[in-house]
């Protein structure tokens, strides 16, 4: 579950908490503001009363005065510096058009990602490639299949594709097992291949690493498939064709 999800439903708990202990509410106050300078201890402690154990790896300025950027499992927060405020959402450059907030998100992906070892991808690569997508792949989502038809193609054009398991239907689903299959196969390249094009597979258990794929999946904020990362973090896709992938690449990297 990703934080946004835990902290909604935290939040509702708080409310239901709230009204079952008074009956008759007393009237308003206006709650008195704390200090700007209270800064990042204040938004911790704010934080953590509502999402206890929260792991809160940055708080840093943002856009914004009077709000810091606060990055939560690889997501961005925006908590004002009183620690009473918090929003999600976009922060767009007008003058640029620019989006700031994935800009940032980016930048956390792109550590989340370079930590993930050789050894829990499968990977379709040509001999020297010019750029390397991460996509997070269901053996069963129409898009992927199309994807995955087309990866001599991005071998081509010098596109490595890395492909992480991220079955939609969650953990031990139909599509889930089907992951499991394709990753304790003999070749799972191979394996990978025919099960996209619609082949049913022995049914196999092993250790893997699908459980942990999709949970860094959601960590990241992936919502569908296939979600298709740059090297550098950015999302380019959704399903793209070879050329438009390459177009998207290319400009990440101007």
């Amino acid at each position: 579950m990703t934080f946004s999800r835990i902290l909604m439903a935290s939040l509702m708990m708080f409310s239901v908490q709230a009204c079952a202990q008074s009956a008759a509410p007393a009237p308003a106050k206006k709650p008195a503001a704390a200090p700007a300078s209270a800064g990042d201890a204040a938004i911790r402690e704010s934080l953590t009363k509502v999402v206890p154990g929260v792991k809160i790896s940055a708080i840093r300025p943002s856009p914004l005065a009077g709000i810091k950027e606060v990055v939560v499992d690889g997501q961005i927060l925006y908590v004002s510096n009183d620690g009473r405020l918090l929003f999600q959402g976009s922060i767009i450059d007008l003058n640029t058009r620019s989006n700031l907030t994935d800009a940032s998100e980016a930048v956390e992906r792109r550590t989340i990602l370079a930590a993930v070892p050789a050894s829990q991808k499968i990977s379709f690569a040509p001999a020297k490639p010019k750029y390397r997508v991460t996509v997070f792949t269901d053996i069963d989502c129409g898009y992927c299949r199309k994807l995955h038809e087309q990866i001599t193609e991005y071998n081509k054009l010098g596109i490595a594709v890395d492909y992480l398991f991220f079955p939609r239907a969650g953990i031990g689903s139909e599509s889930f097992q089907k992951a499991v299959n394709v990753w304790c196969a003999p070749d799972r390249k191979v394996a990978m291949t025919s099960s996209k094009a619609g082949k049913t597979l022995p049914k196999k258990n092993c250790t893997n690493f699908v459980t942990a794929d999709y949970n860094l999946g959601q960590k990241i904020g992936v919502d569908g498939t296939p979600a298709v990362y740059a090297a550098n973090g950015a999302q380019i896709g959704g399903y793209l064709s070879p050329a438009d992938m390459l177009k998207a690449l290319e400009k990440q990297n101007k």
